[in-house]
């Protein structure tokens, strides 16, 4: 106990008794994607101030709704959290099935921390000559490219979708189960094209078999200085960027979210979890519960908004 800082000590008196058995961190995409290994860092160190294991479940499938479905319907006891994207606030909007999936974003989970932001990439790998976005461009008016997404309703598939409306691109969308699968047959040459971030393209960058083509904000990324953005390029007005949050399901306590909160935000801070964080391409951010529903909220609403005026659906 004496390890742990007095605003961690603080956090625990104020949910006794929890956790009183292990605990489930549940990530609605495969094991190997940015999202799983921050799950997995942040479970490490949970597990060493709650005292209980916190592990991490891997539940993929239908662009997250699977996993997600599966922590709406969890008992609202601290003890099964979501680890999500933002394609969390997002697949809602183009899934075919959307009013099945058996959860609301904003109804049927308890925001506890906004984890980190993510900026958005375009990566070309051994599938395309393209050297350049213009070049990339360039190809697509003749032949159709095709561009890798981690699944249907992620923010990679609509940043794809605005980039296409914005330039007249033909990249066609072919979405993936998670980021891992995508990047693997970008980079095996099966698909052109992807939009990514930069953690898991990283390794791909360093040994020669993709690059990156530019970056969708405003200002160059720290993760990767050298990248242009969109709007240097001449493509303004198409900027998005990625984020993760925790939730549990709705009606957990507002003790449990403060001792989960009060510990997350000391941990992402923390030297060693920073590091791990940069080197998936995560920037890290924390704060209260407010803001990841702030956010979650705002990202709903401004998306409704491009995935109806481009008519975009799962495919």
């Amino acid at each position: 106990m004496t390890a742990l800082s007095l605003g961690a000590v603080a956090a625990l008196s104020f949910a006794q008794g929890y956790p009183s058995k292990p605990i489930t961190i549940v990530v609605a995409y495969p094991a190997g994607g940015d999202t799983d290994v921050l799950a997995r860092v942040l479970a490490e160190k949970l597990t060493t101030r709650l005292g209980r294991p916190v592990l991490v479940d891997n539940k993929p499938g239908a662009s997250g709704v699977i996993g997600s479905s599966y922590v709406a319907k969890a008992a609202a006891d601290g003890h099964t959290l979501l680890l999500a994207p933002s394609t969390f606030a997002m697949a809602q909007l183009v899934l075919k099935t959307s009013p099945k999936s058996g959860y609301d974003v904003l109804n049927d989970f308890t925001p506890i921390i906004e984890t980190g932001t993510q900026p958005l990439f375009i990566a070309a790998g051994p599938g395309t000559a393209a050297r350049t976005l213009k070049e990339a461009l360039d190809a697509s008016r003749t032949t159709e490219l095709a561009f890798a997404s981690p699944g249907s309703g992620s923010p990679m598939h609509v940043l794809g979708e605005m980039f296409n409306k914005a330039t007249g691109a033909n990249f066609h969308h072919v979405p993936y189960r998670g980021v891992a699968p995508a990047l693997n047959d970008v980079a095996g040459g099966h698909v052109p094209l992807t939009w990514i971030t930069y953690g898991p393209v990283a390794p791909y960058l360093a040994d020669g078999k993709m690059r990156l083509l530019a970056v969708a904000q405003a200002n160059r990324t720290p993760l990767a200085p050298e990248v242009p953005t969109l709007a240097e390029l001449g493509y303004k007005g198409v900027e998005v960027s990625a984020w993760n949050g925790l939730y549990g399901p709705k009606g957990l306590s507002a003790d449990i979210v403060k001792t989960l909160n009060t510990h997350l935000n000391e941990i992402i801070k923390m030297p060693d979890v920073a590091a791990r964080m940069k080197a998936l391409g995560i920037l890290p951010l924390g704060g209260a519960p407010e803001t990841l529903s702030k956010t979650t909220a705002a990202d709903l609403e401004s998306f409704s908004r491009v995935v109806k005026a481009l008519g975009i659906q799962a495919d």
